[in-house]
């Protein structure tokens, strides 16, 4: 009889299980910079305020990056990750520093279109008593790579490249730049086509119907009674007699 009841026991214990079956909880490993830089290889600005700082400080904010585009993610980390915006060419450096990682929009595609490449001319005019002379330059125009804004009361100024020297100058009344929508864009593309046509979406793992509930119940009521019947030591018969 036990040996009935035991096997009994086990077809429930298997039922069980494959009406829910263990699902084994994913090791939670350190990540290493590396194994996480893989991942988020750039992120996007999209706040007015995310600042790039010469080093984990925050007085130490050198210019406000432009929204939109995007820095490469050199390491990620609490409350500053290392980052590198533009890159070594003409009349252009790469420059490597900090943001704030929670003014950070981490993705995990390299864009087509990452930084910003602006470049606009600024004219000096020089004054003086050699104006009259042919052979002194009265304008000056110079080249500038433009990184981002930095403002000082209702000033602002641009931190931009000259030649090989970084510094500010006061914002041209007419500089813009036109936005990145790459972002946007692939948000978009990446968000599902939800149709009124389409049939109802399948239950999520994990959800349990009406049905499966009633035979949990009864499974739990019946598990105890077969132990107990397993248990329950067996009645000694009454002597014979001679």
């Amino acid at each position: 009889m036990k040996k009935y009841i035991i096997l009994a026991l086990c077809a429930c214990l298997c039922f069980l299980h494959a009406l829910y079956p263990l699902q084994a909880r994913p090791a939670q490993a350190d990540q290493t910079d590396a194994e996480q830089v893989e991942s988020f290889p750039f992120a996007c600005i999209l706040t007015d305020n995310a600042f790039f700082y010469a080093s984990e400080d925050e007085e130490q904010g050198l210019f406000l990056l432009p929204k939109t585009y995007f820095v490469k993610v050199l390491s990620k980390a609490e409350p500053y990750s290392k980052i590198e915006y533009l890159t070594d060419g003409d009349n252009v450096k790469k420059v490597v520093g900090y943001a704030k990682t929670n003014q950070l929009t981490f993705v995990t595609y390299t864009p087509e279109t990452p930084y910003l490449y602006k470049q606009f001319d600024v004219q000096y005019r020089l004054e003086g008593e050699t104006l009259d002379d042919p052979s002194f330059l009265h304008r000056l125009t110079v080249t500038c790579t433009y990184y981002g804004d930095y403002k000082i009361g209702s000033k602002t100024y641009c931190y931009i490249l000259r030649g090989d020297t970084f510094g500010y100058i006061p914002k041209p009344a007419d500089f813009s730049y036109a936005e990145n929508p790459e972002y946007e864009q692939r948000l978009s593309a990446e968000q599902p086509d939800v149709s009124t046509d389409a049939p109802p979406a399948a239950e999520e793992e994990g959800n349990t119907s009406p049905a499966q509930i009633a035979i949990l119940i009864a499974l739990c009521l019946l598990i105890p009674v077969l132990a107990a019947l397993i248990l329950k030591p067996a009645r000694s018969l009454p002597p014979e007699d001679d």
